[in-house]
């Protein structure tokens, strides 16, 4: 499956013959937009406003571009300033998509491995479902002081309604341009934003058009599942182990060998892939993501997690807080 996904990902870079081969098919998902916005249009469609602030974090490509880091970093910066925040997100993977609210004890085979991590790092309320407007609503319920509610992904969802948008790019760009499956694009671009204000923010090296970077780094530091902390210094001259089931796991295995680490073998597995039952089999230390930690560490409490630290630029934030500020008064 890794490999199919990796393969897929380089034939959307550009219009080569397996993209031009599926470029048929695309023209149908532009049919269906198309219709799907004339049904918006024609009101036929009924959607959700919540009397708070909804703020998206989402993107138009396919694929893992770094949303939950930059929704962990938003939900603490707003918990900084005194707003109550509230979370919604899908529970990728789970057998259960209805609605449940995420505890920091929660299995992240039931909730989600996102979902998971963003409560154990920002204490948010947070919940998760196949409907994100129910999921809204359910926590705008049994949470009525929340302030503003952040969806991690969701942009395509058109049952909420959306105040903001931050939309995240990486290299990848738009890729070949054209929708899926001939091209990477879950929708047209530009996107219509119906009314939401948006912004760019690009995650790796290169920005897109008018995107902002979301500063990201791994900590010079490694957490296990007991709580213990060491620099990652303590492994120079060591030969360890890496996992990571994440989109782009050689992104993790780079900043790892950059870090100083010896990697004797790396295991990249599919985003979200269950770890229940993975076993490495080796005597070197395992490191992780924080993502795939939530999934190891119940079993494996001895796997060490680098966190990764995501930042906007200040720049960015300038346009964001005064925008906040002004949503507090149609929203009450």
């Amino acid at each position: 499956m890794q490999v199919a996904a990796s393969f897929l990902r380089k034939a959307w870079l550009s219009r080569g013959l397996l993209a031009c081969l599926l470029w048929p098919i695309s023209r149908l998902a532009h049919l269906w937009l198309l219709l799907s916005d004339l049904r918006d249009l024609l009101g036929l469609r009924e959607t959700i406003r919540l009397p708070i602030p909804v703020w998206v974090v989402g993107n138009v490509v396919v694929g893992g571009t770094g949303k939950t880091p930059i929704v962990i970093h938003i939900a603490k910066r707003l918990q900084e300033l005194g707003f109550k925040v509230g979370v919604i997100a899908r529970a990728v993977g789970s057998p259960n998509q209805g609605i449940q609210e995420v505890h920091s004890h929660s299995d992240a085979n039931w909730v989600g491995d996102e979902a998971l991590l963003i409560k154990r790092r920002t204490q948010s309320r947070v919940f998760v479902g196949q409907a994100r407007a129910m999921a809204a609503q359910t926590l705008l319920t049994v949470y009525p002081d929340t302030h503003i509610i952040i969806s991690d992904d969701g942009m395509q969802h058109r049952a909420l309604q959306h105040d903001l948008a931050l939309c995240v790019f990486d290299d990848r760009g738009l890729g070949n341009g054209w929708l899926l499956p001939a091209g990477p694009l879950r929708e047209n671009w530009p996107r219509s934003t119906r009314g939401a204000a948006q912004w760019l923010v690009h995650t790796g090296q290169h920005a897109f058009e008018t995107s902002l970077p979301a500063e990201r780094r791994l900590c010079t530091y490694a957490v296990n599942g007991w709580g213990q902390t060491r620099p990652l210094s303590d492994w120079h001259g060591q030969a360890v182990q890496a996992l990571a089931a994440i989109a782009q796991p050689e992104v993790f295995f780079a900043g790892l060998r950059s870090a100083g680490l010896h990697l004797a073998a790396t295991h990249a597995l599919p985003d979200h892939a269950p770890l229940g039952d993975w076993k490495h089999g080796r005597d070197e230390d395992l490191f992780c993501t924080e993502k795939d930690a939530v999934k190891l560490w119940p079993h494996q409490p001895q796997a060490w997690a680098v966190p990764l630290e995501c930042h906007l630029p200040e720049t960015l934030w300038v346009q964001l807080l005064p925008f906040a500020q002004a949503l507090s008064s149609p929203h009450g």
